[in-house]
């Protein structure tokens, strides 16, 4: 971070490529593609609370899982608002859900092939450190540690992936989340260059908001096919 330039927010951050009007919706097109979010992440909670559709074990992975998908219904509020009216005063709505998705999907992830206990001491840390990076943000007019929290799940993830074992099968899912991830960020960067390419009909922003809502539900499958390969001392202790 510290060998990188300040990013400020500034008045061209907030000029996306698609600023169109249908219905007296402003930007209509960067709102409404945030309703799958809410679809995804409200369905994924209640399922998460039924305990029985998803294979999950534990109960540090029923938190994280919960708040993952809780934190995804909040992006389509908080993306979804900020979109009617881009501006400094509301990037933040737009950004902060969007953390705690981050970090509770980490944590999960670390739960998973770490354990429990290492997973839930990870969760509480990522989420203060969530809280400070958008605090950091408003306070010092600066997005770098916002833009390298949102970055490191698709970094860290699957280099984790080949140094600690899988307690389930189906993991592959989490390299295909990432890579969806990745692709959604270039798709974002790429706005008015994919804007123009298919003739001003979707731009590169409000695909990257269709492209996002897929990585909950490759999750979302994961979770409901996946099967446990061994068990790791001391899980067995504190299921949900």
């Amino acid at each position: 971070m510290f060998a990188t330039p300040k990013i400020p927010l500034s008045p061209k951050h907030h000029l996306y490529a698609d600023m169109r009007n249908f219905l007296g919706v402003p930007n209509t097109l960067n709102v409404i593609t945030n309703f799958p979010f809410l679809v995804v992440g409200v369905l994924g909670f209640v399922l998460c609370l039924q305990r029985n559709f998803f294979n999950i074990i534990l109960r540090g992975e029923l938190w994280g899982w919960a708040l993952f998908y809780a934190g995804t219904a909040g992006v389509a509020f908080g993306s979804a608002y900020y979109h009617l009216k881009p501006d400094d005063n509301r990037v933040m709505w737009d950004t902060f859900p969007m953390m705690i998705a981050y970090s509770s999907l980490f944590s999960s992830f670390i739960v998973e092939r770490m354990g429990e206990k290492i997973g839930l001491s990870s969760l509480f840390a990522l989420l203060l450190f969530a809280f400070l990076s958008t605090a950091y943000g408003i306070t010092y007019n600066d997005l770098r540690l916002c833009m390298a929290f949102q970055l490191i799940p698709s970094v860290a993830i699957p280099g984790m992936m080949y140094v600690f074992r899988p307690k389930y099968t189906h993991s592959r899912y989490w390299l295909f989340a990432a890579g969806i991830h990745v692709l959604a960020k270039f798709e974002g960067v790429a706005d008015r260059k994919i804007y123009r390419v298919n003739r001003y009909i979707i731009s590169g922003h409000s695909l990257e908001h269709l492209c996002l809502a897929i990585v909950p539900v490759l999750l979302s499958l994961m979770l409901m096919y996946r099967n446990m390969k061994f068990q790791r001392l001391g899980d067995h202790k504190e299921r949900p």
